[in-house]
């Protein structure tokens, strides 16, 4: 079996698919309770949750690794022999390794493989948590507090004297145990507002948004309401609640409303300043937002000004034409009309803008 760009066949996908039908009943037990990753039952939000129990009390600082391209660092005799210690079948281990060793068919060549596991292959989550239970048990012995989720591992600890002792020694068992490589420049030793854990913060006993998955939301909503497109405001509002949707499902564990108001406030912007964009010239702007109810007099402050379109958007004169309900009532009845696109448009998403 071979991997076309390291994606494996459907054929070998139900392999391994089976494969990890068979093995997870068998190591799913033995894993720590303190590993959130690909696990029936468990999610990233227990984790964060978990993590934030932790800190509350009273273990602020945090010893944040980085491994170093985990999945294709995995250890393949490492990896068997622990199968071996449950799994007796030599078959079963067998064809575990064929997996592991089948290589990558690119370009018509086959490049060797030696270490490492497929990403996005049904059977590689499972072969990761086996790897790192290996750590997860370690972690225990030594009376460490941490949270684990696939290989973003956050360890917590009472001082910063005693974050970097666990640092240094910890690193040190990944790399001569495990035989993998801790990433020296991300890992760090901070107190837990400092670092983010699956996109999230711990900031005085709160979970927040981490300023970085902030950054990036508002940058994903400047890509999905570009200027100058010719798409429909129909089609960039389905595309922006298509993501929106699931972006505010996660990040809505937050305890700061606020943080997602401001995404949400930064989309209903970005509209207003394409609404303002698609008028021809300043008269037919004015005329617009007279026909909306706004005077004349702050229609004509705010169009005959010098402000281009994006000081434009945050005027009062455009946001009382375009106000948060417009978003609610008269666009969503545009898109409720078109039974194509009904089925995405999640009225509860929006009720917050208003």
């Amino acid at each position: 079996m071979h991997y076309e760009a390291s994606v494996p066949t459907v054929r070998d996908r139900v392999v391994q698919a089976t494969l990890k039908r068979l093995l997870e009943p068998i190591f799913e037990p033995l894993f720590s309770a303190h590993s959130y990753g690909f696990r029936p039952g468990r999610s990233q939000r227990q984790a964060v949750e978990a993590a934030r129990e932790i800190v509350t009390g009273g273990k602020a600082y945090v010893v944040d690794i980085d491994l170093a391209k985990f999945f294709d660092r995995i250890h393949h005799d490492r990896l068997i022999a622990r199968l071996s210690q449950q799994v007796s079948d030599k078959r079963i281990l067998r064809l575990i390794g064929l997996i592991l060793r089948s290589g990558i068919l690119a370009g018509g060549v086959v490049s060797p493989s030696t270490e490492g596991a497929v990403q996005g292959s049904p059977l590689s989550p499972l072969l990761s948590n086996i790897v790192l239970d290996e750590l997860d048990k370690e972690l225990e012995r030594r009376g460490l507090e941490f949270c684990r989720f696939a290989d973003d591992c956050n360890l917590f600890v009472k001082t910063p004297k005693a974050a970097e002792r666990v640092m240094a020694s910890i690193s040190n068992y990944i790399e001569k145990r495990l035989k993998l490589v801790v990433n020296r420049e991300k890992s760090q030793v901070a107190r837990s507002e400092r670092v983010k854990f699956l996109g999230m913060t711990i900031v005085s006993g709160a979970i927040a948004i981490s300023h970085q998955a902030l950054q990036s939301a508002m940058l994903k909503v400047k890509e999905l309401t570009p200027r100058g497109t010719h798409q429909t405001l129909e089609t960039t509002l389905e595309q922006i609640n298509t993501w929106y949707v699931g972006w505010s499902n996660y990040f809505g564990m937050t305890y700061y409303p606020a943080q997602l108001h401001k995404i949400e406030a930064h989309i209903r912007r970005r509209l207003r300043s394409r609404l303002v964009d698609q008028q021809k010239s300043k008269r037919n702007l004015f005329n617009k937002l007279i026909k909306r109810s706004v005077s004349r007099r702050s229609a004509a402050k705010a169009v005959f000004s010098n402000n281009k379109r994006w000081a434009l958007s945050n005027t009062f004169a455009v946001t009382r034409a375009y106000p948060n309900r417009w978003f609610i009532n008269e666009m969503g009845q545009v898109i409720r009309s078109d039974k194509q696109l009904a089925h995405w448009f999640d009225v509860r998403q929006w009720i917050r803008l208003a």
